[in-house]
């Protein structure tokens, strides 16, 4: 389907949360999330995420702030949003006696036009587990089948929090493709992660949370894109960093000198690079150990971290 950019799905507007103690969980933050996009929250543990989906879910009414879901304010008009959204919480909690057809049958009653069960099952790979009971099943499956009830109502939006812990590299994969069809078939998602490498191959954008507000947001490319690329080798013997050509000739932003290893840090890796290797062939030496590097999101994850508080990522 036609993708409109500007149909904002998810709106949240200087979204604040406060617990008990006056603790604040939730500090200001605002995004938005377009129909058939798919949008990642990220962040350490406490940083707010899953504080932030429980808004959204209509689970509790923000502190400050708007929140809007499909149109409408998620914890006043939960009767209207409800039915047209998909959850899948951390933790099902299931009862551990009822099969997996049973579970998802018992769900399907509480669903509005609900999705064949068999056909859900087949669609989360859990059509060979239908008569096990769910004391049964692995951490894994588990986690399938709670993202088998998420589906059961054929949701437009579809909240997953942390949807892969538990499963195999198989699983994650196969949970990576069904998460692209949904959203192909025009199915908003909003995930929260701990998988760097599952934010970056799958989400459309996504926003890094610290300390309950946005540190930095954007598509995965983009975010990657601020943070530099390094490069480090082995100075050749009886030379010394005065020896190479000067740095900021090289496009380079920083650098640390370890013994004989020179660590560089560039927004410039393909200037930086041919520099460097062009002087090497030109005096005629080898660098040793060297590593070009482009930046990653999850070292521009490490990198907000750090900005934020270096004592605790340097413990």
């Amino acid at each position: 389907m036609d993708r409109n950019e500007h149909e904002h799905v998810i709106e949240v507007t200087d979204l604040r949360r406060v617990y008990g103690g006056g603790f604040e969980a939730v500090r200001g933050i605002s995004f938005s999330v377009d129909r058939g996009e798919v949008f990642a929250l990220l962040g350490t543990n406490g940083a707010g995420k899953t504080s932030t989906v429980e808004l959204l879910e209509g689970l509790a009414q923000p502190a400050g702030g708007r929140v809007r879901v499909l149109g409408h304010d998620p914890y006043t008009e939960r009767a209207v949003v409800r039915p047209r959204t998909g959850v899948m919480l951390q933790e099902g909690g299931f009862p551990s006696e009822l099969t997996v057809t049973e579970t998802a049958r018992m769900w399907a009653g509480c669903v509005s036009g609900a999705r064949p069960v068999g056909e859900t099952l087949e669609l989360v790979g859990l059509g060979g587990k239908s008569g096990v009971r769910v004391k049964q099943l692995s951490g894994g499956e588990r986690r399938r089948l709670d993202l088998a009830l998420a589906l059961l109502g054929g949701p437009e939006v579809l909240f997953l929090d942390e949807p892969t812990t538990g499963l195999d590299a198989e699983g994650r994969r196969d949970t990576w493709e069904l998460v692209r069809a949904l959203r192909d078939q025009g199915t908003t998602v909003l995930l929260t992660t701990h998988y760097l490498e599952e934010a970056e191959d799958l989400a459309d954008r996504l926003a890094i949370l610290h300390e309950g507000r946005i540190a930095a947001t954007g598509t995965p490319a983009g975010v990657t894109a601020a943070q530099p690329s390094r490069i480090s080798f082995e100075l050749p013997e009886g030379y010394f960093l005065g020896d190479l050509p000067p740095l900021d000739a090289l496009g380079v932003s920083g650098h640390e000198v370890d013994g004989r290893v020179v660590r560089l840090r560039t927004l410039e890796l393909q200037r930086a690079a041919t520099g460097l290797l062009t002087w090497a062939a030109e005096a005629g030496v080898e660098l040793r150990r060297l590593d070009v590097r482009s930046a990653s999101l999850e070292e521009a994850f490490l990198g907000i971290a750090r900005e934020a508080d270096p004592q605790e990522v340097a413990a």
